[in-house]
Order: C-alpha cells, then structure tokens, then sequence
C-alpha cells in the first residue's frame, strides 16, 4: 500500500520547518529566521489517526530570478507535484502578502487538494487574523502554532480527508511486484528492458536519466509480474538536479509497493558506500531482497573471481546474509536467465506461513543442541512460538522473561528456523514476548 504524500508549501519564513519538525515529531529539518535556509526538500513519514504518511519540507516559494530562489522554487513545484495533499502556509501575523498570493496561483494550477494553515496564530485572542486569509480561495483557513504545537490537530483531521481512497488496497495481488534500486547509471533501466525483453525504458550513459519510477507489467513462464524502475539514488552532496533531488522519496515509495526489490550494484565499479544504505532502505522496510551484479560482462574474470566478489560482498552486506547473489550482464543478457527463479522463490519465501506445531520442533531441537543462557543467575525459558505475519515472515517467542533474550540468542533461533525452512530472500522478525 502505497503511503501518501503531504506536501508543505508557501513563501519564505512562514514556519514551515517548525511545521515540518512538530508533524514528524523531530528536529529534522533546520530552523532559521534566515529566509532561504530550507534548501532542498526534506521528507519524513508521520502518523495521525491510524494514517502513515510522508511528508515533505521544501523552500520557500519566491518569484524572484536569483539562482539559489530559482532551484528552491523549482523543487517546490516538484514537490507539489508528487503531492497527494498540500498544506498552504501563511504567517497570521503579517496578514496576506503578494508573495501569498503568488503562491495560490502555483496552487490554482496544481488541482491538488489543498488545506490552508495559517502559523503563528499563538492564542485564541488572535483568530480574528483568520478572516481576510479566506481571500486566498481555499476555503476554510486553519489556525496553527507551529512554535506551541497548537491547530494541528484540526488541520490535519482536514488533511486526512483528501487521502486518496484506492491507496488502501493494492491491486493484482496475484502479481509479483519487483523494483530495483541502485546508484545511477549501475544499469537499471537496462536490466528492466532486458528483463522485459524490449526496449520500454529510456537507457543512457548520463547519470540521473530515469527521473521517475515507471511501471511496466509482464508475463513470463505463466506468471505475471510488475517491474518498477526508480531514479537512481545518489549522496545528498553530490546531487545538481531539483528532480534528481528527490529520486529517494520516489525510490522509497516504490519500495512500499514491492515484494521484492533488486538491489544492483555495478561489478565494474565495485562496492561503495551508498551501496550499502541504498539496501538499508529496502531491508528496513522488509521486503525480500536480491542482489544483483550487473555489468558482470566488463570484469577480468578468473575461475575464482564470481567466488571472490560474492565474498565482498557477504563482508560490505553483513546485514543481508539471506540475499542471494545473482551476476548477470543487462548489456549482453548473459545471465539474465538465473534472475526471475530468484526473484519468484524469494517472493514465496517472503509469504511463506509455517505450521506452529513444526515450528515448535524445530525451536525444541534447537534448545536441545544449544540451551538457553542464563543471566545474573536467571535461565531463559522458551515456553511457546508462533508465527504471527508474513512479509516479511514474523514470529512471536513467548518466553519468561524478554529481557533474557540476549540478540545472539535470537540470532541463533533465526538461523536454525532458517535451515528448517529456507526462507532465502526474505528477512525474518523474531520478537520475544512475555506469556501472559
């Protein structure tokens, strides 16, 4: 299920950081009466009434030709946008500005709902500052205190209303969806197509050429899939585009919608750092990962060299010991064959439901081979275990004490459920809870 996103818009100094950092519930974004300070868009999840949603912090809107207040306009725009929900926010204090006005127009054009905030509204005193704001055109203008926390509750009980509804079933949910993520120019829109067999994704050498992330859906061997190619992810340093800046929010949405992810590397460039966080996003969000190696066709390969990258690779991805490894050329399509075995056993095994009274053997037999430890003179008991979700697969061991399950403890049960079961592809959560 994809998340929705809300978009925090309006002119310079307006307090939409204050906003931002009170919605998220942390000092994430930077806080300056230095208009301008909000650069780039940031963007966080957050939670009201049971919705989990992204939300988005971008620079201030200003009409004038400086460089740096182009790009920050040009990202807002971009973050209005991919917007589902945008809140307009005005400062109560200094009344409607030209700039506000400005503003509504982007808004007028964008034909997205749009929720009007106005900061700085301190007491009640103060909401006769409201009724001129509803001169701006978007009805009903909500009082808030960004500094005191005070309105947002009803701004956004507003906001909620105009969640798209068919976000809370995923469609097809018979169909394999798989997207891929990466650096750029590591060769994802090129495994796309030659994953698909044709040309349908735009390839080119100049890094951040796939901007968006595309859908493309496919039959192969009788099984139906959905493949999402997304921007690549780059250091927020080194990044030059306004669009290209927020590629992660939209890798990182398309990630909610798979079942599997591709995380590609390029073998002609090796490992590197963002590497690594790129495949955090998607194990964080636990989903069944693979590992792909692409480019596999430009490396001076030896009888070993498969052996010894895939070794790399286990020590630059200790958190990733249950993703298989697959080397393939998107270029020559060597290899490509051995992709979409992998991609269907890794989403099986995502979904994949164990019996309790087999679990509980296998757990029985791991207590046999290696006892549970003691701790200040207390044993560990494991009483009961149950599998309580798939994808990812979740058990629940409920046990004496909770505070006794040590994490090598519970390393060691992942690993034997693991050789009982296979689970390749996929992580696996084990919680301990006390029996009631």
């Amino acid at each position: 299920m994809r998340k929705s996103v809300v978009a925090i818009v309006g002119r310079p100094n307006v307090g939409k950081s204050t906003i931002f950092n009170r919605l998220v519930g942390e000092r994430m974004s930077i806080v300056d009466d230095v208009p301008g300070v909000t650069r780039d868009r940031l963007y966080a999840e957050a939670e009201w009434l049971n919705y989990n949603f992204n939300v988005i912090d971008t620079g201030g809107i200003d009409l004038s030709d400086e460089p740096l207040v182009v790009q920050i306009r040009e990202q807002a725009e971009v973050a209005i946008n991919e917007a589902d929900v945008i809140i307009f926010l005005v400062n109560g204090r200094e009344g409607i500005t030209g700039a506000d006005e400005e503003v509504a127009k982007i808004l007028y054009k964008s034909n997205k709902p749009v929720v009007l905030a106005v900061n700085k509204v301190d007491n009640y005193e103060m909401h006769e500052l409201l009724y001129e704001f509803y001169a701006l055109g978007f009805g009903q203008p909500f009082p808030v205190s960004g500094t005191h926390g005070l309105g947002l509750g009803d701004a956004l009980d507003e906001v909620i209303k105009h969640f798209p509804k068919d976000q809370e079933v995923e469609d097809d949910e018979d169909r394999i969806k798989l997207s891929l993520i990466g650096r750029p120019n590591v060769g994802k829109s090129s495994l796309v197509n030659a994953i698909l067999g044709e040309e349908r994704v735009i390839v080119s050498n100049i890094a951040g050429t796939t901007k968006d992330a595309v859908d493309s859906d496919f039959t192969k061997d009788e099984r139906d899939y959905r493949i999402i190619d997304t921007a690549g992810m780059r250091k927020r340093g080194k990044v030059y585009e306004s669009t290209e800046k927020y590629s992660v929010l939209r890798a990182l949405k398309a990630i909610e919608r798979s079942d599997v992810v591709l995380v590609v590397i390029d073998a002609d460039t090796g490992i590197i750092e963002q590497d690594k966080k790129i495949a955090g996003y998607a194990h964080d969000a636990g989903r069944a990962i693979i590992i792909v190696v692409n480019k596999w066709d430009t490396v001076e390969r030896t009888q070993d060299s498969m052996k010894d990258f895939e070794m790399e690779i286990r020590k630059e991805f200790q958190f990733l010991t249950y993703a298989p490894v697959v080397f393939l050329s998107a270029t020559t399509k060597k290899r490509i064959h051995t992709l979409l075995p992998k991609v269907v056993e890794a989403s099986e095994n995502h979904a994949k439901r164990v019996k309790t009274n087999v679990l509980n053997e296998v757990v029985e037999d791991s207590l046999a081979i290696n006892p549970t430890p003691s701790i200040k003179g207390q044993k560990l008991k494991i009483l009961y275990t149950t599998q309580v979700a798939t994808q990812p697969p979740t058990f629940v061991v409920f046990v004496n004490e909770p505070e006794l399950m040590h994490f090598t403890y519970q390393r060691f049960l992942e690993n034997r459920i693991r050789e009982a079961f296979g689970f390749e592809g996929t992580p696996i959560k084990i919680y301990a809870r006390k029996r009631a």
